[in-house]
């Protein structure tokens, strides 16, 4: 019954969406700070490394503060040449110093022109909407704005060709599980103090859920998704089904999806 799925979802919602699923998860890494732009650097950055064991992600981020002096948003404004230096040794996987230089270019980029990492996803092609927006609207509104800030990222003269790999669009056809968790950690809103909800244009209605192994196995289990490839028409299909238990804030389930996954090898 589809009632008792939404209500075993829900009480999953509540289970881990507490402080208590911080400490070990990416998502800590952002929470170390509280200037907006510390959080949304360092946010992006979590989200990008997040491959692998959580516990290597959350090392390798907490490096990359150290190389940046803990302080990543006065670093990346305000460093000289030499400072970079110390960073040519950072790796993670596949992620290494030429993506970490152009990262840094990036955010210097754009944090001299705007206040917030906001902005790089608002395309003009977005139709801002509100919670009651077409499922269609909503799905649009993160297409665009991934496929724009993908663009966008790219835009430098001198960005390396393979740094492209570590920053997916829907335009590729990739779930842009990354980019999704990211945008989730931004824009949803609730007291419990997971999510930051700092970001306004975007509304969580419109988000998109992140498609990683544990939620694809999970969801697939529930017979959430039927699409046989996982993609991003899979993503959709997963969070038009989630939309149907809560229209406002489908991609709180990421947390009973992830939850069942990782922690309860459901």
């Amino acid at each position: 019954m589809i009632e008792d799925l939404k209500a075993f979802l829900d009480f999953k919602v509540a289970q881990y969406n507490q402080p208590g699923f911080i400490t070990n998860d990416p998502i800590s890494i952002p929470h170390l700070f509280t200037k907006k732009q510390d959080i949304e650097i360092m946010g992006f950055w979590a989200a990008t490394l997040a491959w692998g064991q959580r516990v290597t992600i959350i090392n390798k981020c907490k490096e990359l503060i150290q190389l940046m002096d803990g302080a990543p948003y006065d670093f990346i404004i305000n460093h000289e040449e030499p400072d970079l230096k110390k960073l040519l040794n950072f790796k993670h996987r596949t992620f290494n110093d030429i993506d970490t230089l152009y990262f840094i270019s990036f955010f210097r980029y754009h944090y001299e022109r705007n206040e917030s990492l906001e902005s790089a996803f608002i395309s003009p092609t977005v139709i801002l909407s509100d919670s009651e927006g077409s499922v269609s609207q909503h799905t649009s509104n993160v297409e665009a704005a991934l496929n724009h800030f993908r663009s966008y990222f790219f835009s430098l003269p001198d960005y390396p060709h393979r740094t492209k790999k570590h920053v997916s669009s829907p335009s590729q056809k990739s779930t842009c599980k990354r980019l999704n968790m990211f945008l989730r950690w931004m824009v949803r809103k609730d007291n419990c103090g997971v999510d930051f909800g700092i970001w306004n244009q975007l509304k969580p209605a419109d988000l998109i859920m992140p498609c990683d192994l544990h939620v694809d196995r999970v969801s697939r289990k529930l017979n959430l998704i039927t699409r046989k490839q996982t993609d991003w028409q899979t993503a959709i299909e997963l969070t038009e089904c989630l939309r149907e238990f809560d229209p406002v804030d489908p991609v709180k389930y990421d947390f009973a999806l992830f939850g069942l996954g990782i922690e309860e090898k459901f």
